[in-house]
């Protein structure tokens, strides 16, 4: 996510940004002089707080600001992409668990979300990519000591943590899940009393209610990562600490090959796609196979295979995607670092023993020993490719269906009048485009939305029978943009799960007695991005570095509480460099002396 929060995932990337509703600050009104250099802060009005700290924290060490506040993230990114800032604040939460993608669509040249073009910085997070422990460790220090300290990419301000707030008067807060890295997982939730689970409807939270795309690579941020993530199933998935499992996903097993290059994965024959007709959810009888699988990862991989790619980046690093129809080919390759061979490690724990592998999806049947296996490869080792396939862009989708959708020549894609597979006009209640025609993989599918909330219901051919099979049979996702009025709306029972609660209302869900308060580290990095064009902030590493050692972290762990960590740059809740930030006022005010002399 999103993503990029976003946020969540998500997941997911999260951004703040505006019009300039301060010209002046307190400080900065009667004090100005030719040798203050003036900064635009471009934020949301929901970090508000965030800004004013880091508006008093540059204005003490010399500077002029100016606040650029838009009320919402759709502003914010016509700010940000118009270039109308110098600094903006910006969130960003690894919802794979791995550093690769903590930095590569941030930072790379041409990443999603990249405004940074820096050769050095490229050829870091690629050997970085392939490396493990202590060597791993070195080379992403050596990647934060370049965009953070040489060059001030970024200014790093903390790091948060995830407080979810249950409505356990009704829910069962033992069911709901809280991974640091994997949006909220659906299919677990139940209610306290086991018999409402096929009645009563389970009512979840997000803030944005405009979803950018219910096709899972056109997306990549809050507003489609938890949905999507719970609409698509995967290969693997991961656990509440990060962990890569075959667990719930699509596959019974995976297993890498010697070289680390090699990725195979023997499928389930329990899972069909959903469809919706008169508005309930329906077995479409077809079984989410390789074919689909290589379909999908395919479509992944190709930036050009959908008008307005957004997840292409993260799977760049797939070579080839097959199906494995030869079962020697399992049977001769050993797993890497073991004498185990393919076969033995795939095999582990299946209906019955894998007897042959079949390339078309009618003849599968697990039981009487006829399974699938599919193959991924990488130009490079790359262990790391196994995080992203569990993102959510690595879902799984109907080739059937998707084909008969986008019948649309991409080069030429007129978004006025072309209809695109997940298209968000097309599960819209009451738009002329109004034709629900979503192919759901994973647990649940979307009926409908509005303004006011999404409408789930559960996939009646996913795992039935398995500890899988979703539990709650209707969810509904509301959409509230308001901190307070979400914590009001969980208090009174008119939502059940808050998937995030402020660090500075903690205490009110700690003293009520119908709420259950879960804690849980994050992945989710908030910073200051500098604008790396067009403003003399892109044109002085000097002036950059001068805004980095300006923030003092301490104060913004101090204002929310204690609640946050400090940060050097978003891969720090993943990897330990033993770097730090320390501010510094002295060295500020040599900056801008070198900074302004080179004006």
């Amino acid at each position: 996510m999103k993503k990029l929060l976003l946020f969540l995932a998500i997941v997911v990337l999260a951004l703040a940004g505006c019009v300039q509703t301060k010209t002046d600050v307190e400080g900065g009104k009667d004090d100005k002089s030719d040798d203050k250099s003036t900064i635009e802060l471009l934020g949301t009005a929901a970090s508000e707080e965030d800004m004013n700290i880091v508006r008093d924290q540059l204005v003490k060490n010399g500077f002029d600001v100016k606040l650029n506040i838009q009320p919402d993230y759709g502003s914010f990114s016509a700010q940000k992409e118009a270039g109308n800032y110098d600094i903006a604040l910006s969130s960003w939460t690894t919802v794979t668990g791995n550093p690769d993608y903590a930095v590569r669509g941030l930072f790379k040249t041409g990443g999603d979300y990249s405004v940074v073009a820096d050769s050095n910085l490229d050829a870091l997070i690629d050997e970085a990519s392939t490396l493990t422990g202590d060597e791993a460790v070195a080379k992403y220090k050596e990647l934060e000591e370049l965009l953070v300290f040489d060059q001030a990419y970024i200014a790093p301000l903390y790091i948060s943590n995830k407080y979810q707030g249950i409505y356990s008067e009704l829910v069962n807060p033992k069911s709901v899940l809280l991974p640091k890295s994997r949006a909220q997982v659906w299919e677990n939730i139940e209610f306290n009393d086991a018999s409402l689970n096929s009645t009563e409807t389970l009512s979840l939270h997000q803030t944005l209610d405009s979803l950018t795309s219910l096709d899972p690579i056109k997306g990549n941020d809050g507003s489609i990562n938890t949905l999507n993530t719970n609409m698509y199933v995967r290969l693997v998935n991961l656990t509440d600490t990060d962990e890569v499992v075959s667990d719930g996903s699509l596959s019974y097993n995976h297993a890498i090959a010697e070289g680390n290059q090699e990725y195979y994965f023997i499928l389930r024959d329990d899972i069909h796609f959903a469809a919706v007709k008169d508005g309930a959810a329906v077995d479409t009888g077809e079984l989410v196979s390789a074919e689909d699988v290589v379909f999908s990862l395919n479509r992944a991989k190709d930036a050009n295979s959908v008008p307005d790619h957004r997840t292409y980046s993260i799977h760049e690093n797939i070579e080839t995607v097959e199906a494995v129809t030869d079962l020697t080919e399992l049977q001769n390759k050993k797993v890497a670092g073991s004498d185990k061979s393919i076969l033995d490690v795939l095999s582990q724990n299946l209906p019955s023993s894998v007897a042959q592998l079949v390339k078309d999806k009618g003849a599968v049947k697990n039981a009487s020993g006829a399974y699938q296996v599919v193959k991924i490869t990488t130009p490079t080792p790359f262990p790391q490719v196994l995080n992203y396939l569990a993102h959510q862009s690595g879902g799984i989708v109907s080739e059937k269906q998707v084909k008969s959708i986008n019948t649309y020549d991409v080069a030429n894609y007129n978004p006025d009048k072309d209809i695109a597979y997940g298209d968000q006009a097309t599960i819209t209640e009451g738009t002329a485009t109004y034709n629900n025609q979503l192919f759901a993989s994973g647990p649940y599918i979307l009926i409908q939305k509005n303004d006011y909330e999404a409408q789930f219901v559960k996939n009646p051919a996913y795992r039935v029978g398995s500890e899988y099979e979703p539990k709650i049979a209707k969810i509904n996702v509301r959409f509230i943009a308001d901190n307070d009025s979400a914590l009001s709306a969980l208090r009174n029972g008119e939502i059940h799960v808050l998937q995030t609660v402020p660090e500075t209302k903690l205490d009110i869900v700690k003293s009520d007695a119908k709420l259950t308060l879960n804690t849980a580290d994050s992945n989710a990095v908030a910073y200051l991005q500098m604008n790396t064009s067009g403003r003399a902030v892109s044109d002085s590493a000097d002036l950059r570095k001068a805004i980095l050692y300006s923030i003092n972290q301490d104060e913004f762990i101090s204002y929310y509480q204690g609640n946050k960590k400090p940060a050097v740059s978003t891969v720090s809740p993943l990897v330990n460099t033993g770097l730090k930030l320390e501010a510094d006022s002295e060295k500020v005010k040599e900056l801008l002396k070198t900074a302004n002399k080179s004006k």
